[in-house]
């Protein structure tokens, strides 16, 4: 058994970049990053993008998403908590409140990038919904929807 788990250690040191926990990641938020999604809500939204990647149902980075954002397209927006210069995406929520969409933080930009397939991380994705996964992202988009909106 140690045998097996071997490999899988050696690929994470030689990438330099070690899986952090929950916890520690939350180390690296943002003051703007709310309302942060729960670990359980992480999970189940990033499981959720898997499978939106998978029917490329989603739109990825700030340009794209808010291009559709404008154009009124639904979804739920996510947003990675430790992206920095906050300049970047800031404006984003604001356009989420202003057309009634639902969007939550998530703590890391790298895990956002790897849900949706990419081995780049990203700081903003929006899933579209379809009827492949609809009740995982019907799920999602009640939990994401009774999240507390920052004042």
């Amino acid at each position: 058994m140690a045998r097996e788990k071997q490999p899988e250690a050696e690929a994470a040191a030689a990438e330099g970049t070690p899986e952090r926990s929950y916890r520690e990641q939350l180390d690296y938020l943002n003051p703007i990053a709310q309302p942060l999604a729960s670990r359980k809500l992480t999970r189940k939204l990033y499981k959720c993008i898997r499978k939106a990647a998978k029917h490329k149902q989603i739109r990825r980075g700030v340009k794209e998403v808010q291009k559709f954002i404008n154009k009124g397209e639904k979804g739920i927006t996510v947003l990675a908590g430790d992206t920095l210069p906050i300049d970047v995406y800031c404006h984003i929520p604001i356009m989420c409140e202003d057309r009634s969409l639902p969007y939550a933080y998530v703590p890391s930009k790298s895990d956002l990038g790897a849900a949706a397939g990419s081995k780049r991380p990203t700081c903003v994705i929006m899933i579209k919904p379809h009827e492949e996964y609809q009740e995982t992202y019907d799920e999602c988009l009640e939990e994401v929807g009774a999240l507390p909106l920052p004042l």
